[in-house]
């Protein structure tokens, strides 16, 4: 039985996914896959219309920190995610890509930019879930909540370029990715902050843009190895 299950495995399943671990790793391929569970249990009770009881309460638990001066600070973080700056930041990114002449890396950069946003309006349209009214907000979004652009958009864009960094500058590798994660994280925490987004929203938006992001390196490494 063993030995079945053996043979198995390595002429219909190991040839396949041979490729895939070599790209991303064992740990990407267990990431993704749990991530991919979770957004399934979001996205069926999202579906259902079913609260999620800590959404609610942990808003209005981190909005009894608000204050003028976190006001400023977390308008500001926000900015780094909103449309204006994120054409800004690819624009740039592209162009010193192309400068550089890395002109597979520019390609894959804009495709993965262009699919987080076809990725991100086409969820909201799909799932259609207000956005919190538990307070005045400082800011209007008339955009749908699930899932959060901001935190997928951050994902995509910030986790390219800290990629691209990172495997340009080794020794400052392990900088650049906790940097770029104290940045994504911050950005998702501000849209929580000013309360134009459940914490569920962050969390999908978190994972749709992880998988999309592995997805785009994968095939810029398989570019590469060819």
């Amino acid at each position: 039985m063993l030995r079945q299950i053996s043979n198995f495995w390595l002429r219909h399943i190991h040839s396949r996914l041979a490729p895939l671990i070599a790209t991303i790793g064992i740990v990407g391929l267990a990431s993704c896959l749990l991530i991919l569970f979770v957004l399934a249990k979001l996205a069926e009770e999202v579906l259902e219309r079913d609260a999620f009881a800590f959404d609610t309460s942990f808003l209005l638990w981190l909005h009894q920190f608000a204050n003028p001066n976190l006001d400023n600070l977390m308008l500001f973080v926000t900015n780094l995610g909103n449309p204006s700056t994120v054409v800004i930041v690819a624009g740039v990114t592209v162009f010193l890509l192309l400068w550089q002449r890395y002109q597979e890396e520019a390609k894959v950069f804009v495709f993965a930019c262009l699919g987080g946003l076809i990725l991100n309006t086409g969820l909201k349209l799909f799932f259609s879930k207000p956005r919190p009214e538990l307070w005045h907000r400082l800011i209007s979004e008339k955009s749908f909540s699930f899932p959060s652009g901001h935190a997928l958009g951050s994902m995509v864009l910030y986790g390219f370029i800290a990629y691209e960094l990172a495997i340009r500058y080794p020794h400052f590798a392990k900088i650049i990715y906790s940097l770029t994660v104290i940045l994504i994280a911050v950005i998702g925490i501000s849209r929580l902050y000013l309360g134009v987004h459940w914490p569920t929203d962050i969390i999908a938006g978190y994972g749709v843009g992880f998988l999309w992001l592995m997805i785009c390196i994968s095939m810029l490494k398989l570019q590469r190895l060819k």
